[in-house]
């Protein structure tokens, strides 16, 4: 489907162009990837197929590039990031149209997840100012044995090409979280957006684009994992992978190298109700945390642990709000929209079935059209179901009751994940207990899991991730210290 207006630019034909060396490019390999519409189940748009020979080009020219971006002053690449988020949100209207189309996100959350963007985008430009403007002054005579014969000065400096892989819920603001850092870090930026999403990464980049940013320094990618995945994060010129998705990053970690890895690789994460909670504020995190964009998310409720004592009422009361949800198409702005792929749909039906089996209670009749799947919420699961376990990724939520806080601890611990948890009770002293015991990255106190505001550090463990994010700490972990040591032929100490 063609686009319209200035974003033509970036067509040939019904193929969306790559990105490279400043300039939109056909590829040279003659292939295209297409991109089904989630809701229609047909071809919306059509990528490049990159090579693997132009991936070598791209990271040349982003190596060249990072050399003078450097020795760019902190203000001027502040300055150009200012600029590319006002264009960004000056596009907001086309860029959530590729969202609504390419990932069936409702239209009034797409228009969201782009102005979330540019604000990501200036608060990253002021923040980064601000932490790569300081550096740090030592002496010697701190340590003991040591005369002041040595002055060690510290600075922040980029690691080089920063290689980011976003994920297809998030394609927008997942690729800004990885690009902004990079670039007011004084690197360039390889970007290989997921298929799903790749034209709504492209829009955005087309904004960086505009802002003018120097040729070489950002480049998007666009073509099959099976066919340019492992070339690009296998390629001696990445000096640093950011990766959101789900277990591909494990692998990926297995053949990166000697290269720094940040990794969000998805969540199960655990709603923990105790008896005091206040149950009408947990049923309406629970729909917001769990149905929000049909479950699709890392920091989706992904199970809820509730004491017997209080399950009944907090089901009938979850039960209800169920049945107010819309379902439909992302256009009419439904609560519930089609999940992103038919084999997405085929493998949360699979959790269903499989539950289903096993004995739990359907508090509604499982419905299913194409990739449109009804909110369900499913009572008595037990831990010998798969979906006890498994990421739905879907609107289909699991209530496993328990007899005790520390029996809801060891479910939540026993995940291979480990990205967020949350806990409802009136008690502050047994909420923080609660959050130690609970190995997650990060514990909500009476509120559903939730990534942000974007300058909050968003991390997890186990399998859910390696390193933190953020914009502060993403910005840190794109940068290296440098040090240099001034050595005095005698002792000097300032006498004030």
């Amino acid at each position: 489907m063609a686009a319209t207006g200035v974003l033509a630019e970036i067509l040939d034909g019904d193929v969306y162009k790559y990105y490279a060396d400043g300039e939109w490019k056909k590829s040279t390999s003659g292939k295209s990837v297409a991109i089904i519409n989630p809701t229609t189940r047909k071809p919306q748009y059509k990528v490049q197929a990159c090579s693997q020979e132009e991936v070598n080009k791209v990271m040349d020219s982003a190596k060249a590039a990072q050399k003078s971006w450097a020795k760019t002053p902190l203000w001027k690449r502040a300055e150009l990031l200012h600029k590319a988020a006002a264009i960004l949100k000056e596009h907001k209207a086309a860029i959530a149209e590729c969202l609504v189309k390419e990932i069936a996100k409702p239209a009034k959350d797409a228009v969201t997840e782009v102005v979330r963007s540019g604000d990501l985008v200036s608060y990253c430009a002021e923040e980064g100012v601000r932490i790569l403007g300081e550096g740090k002054f030592l002496v010697s005579d701190s340590f003991p044995g040591n005369e002041r014969t040595k002055y060690c000065l510290t600075s922040k400096i980029p690691l080089g090409v920063i290689l980011a892989i976003p994920p297809f819920n998030y394609p927008v603001n997942l690729a800004v979280s990885k690009t902004a850092p990079a670039l007011i870090a004084g690197n360039s930026i390889v970007l290989k957006p997921p298929t799903q999403g790749a034209v709504a990464a492209l829009h955005m980049v087309y904004c960086f684009h505009l802002a003018g940013f120097p040729k070489g320094l950002i480049s998007c990618v666009t073509g099959k994992g099976s066919e340019i995945g492992d070339f690009l994060t296998m390629h001696p010129g990445v000096n640093c992978i950011s990766f959101t998705g789900g277990d591909t990053g494990i692998a990926i970690s297995k053949k990166a190298g000697m290269i720094p890895l940040q990794m969000e690789l998805g969540g199960k994460d655990a709603c923990i109700v105790l008896e005091d909670a206040d149950l009408d504020l947990v049923a309406a995190n629970i729909i917001k945390g769990g149905f929000s964009y049909s479950g699709q998310r890392c920091t989706a409720v992904k199970v809820v642990l509730v004491i017997e004592s209080v399950a009944d009422t907090l089901v009938e009361k979850v039960k209800a709000k169920v049945a107010k949800l819309s379902v439909g198409p992302p256009e009419d702005d439904c609560d519930i929209t089609p999940v992103v792929s038919e084999s997405s749909a085929n493998f949360i039906e699979g959790l269903v079935n499989d539950a289903k089996q096993k004995g739990a209670t359907f508090c509604q009749e499982y419905k299913r059209e194409g990739n449109l799947i009804w909110p369900l919420l499913l009572d008595n699961v037990r831990p010998d179901m798969r979906i006890a376990w498994e990421e739905p990724f879907g609107p289909v939520l699991p209530v496993i009751r328990i007899n005790s806080v520390e029996e809801g601890i060891h479910h939540c611990n026993a995940s291979n994940f480990g990205l967020q948890g949350c806990v409802f009770t009136k008690d502050i002293n047994k909420a923080m207990m609660i959050s130690d015991a609970m190995e997650s990255g990060t514990v909500q106190i009476n509120s559903a899991p939730a990534r942000g505001p974007d300058h909050f550090p968003f991390q997890g463990i186990k399998d859910s991730g390696i390193g933190s994010q953020g914009i502060t700490n993403s910005i840190n972990m794109m940068t290296k210290i440098k040090t240099t040591v001034i050595n005095l032929p005698s002792p000097s100490y300032t006498m004030g």
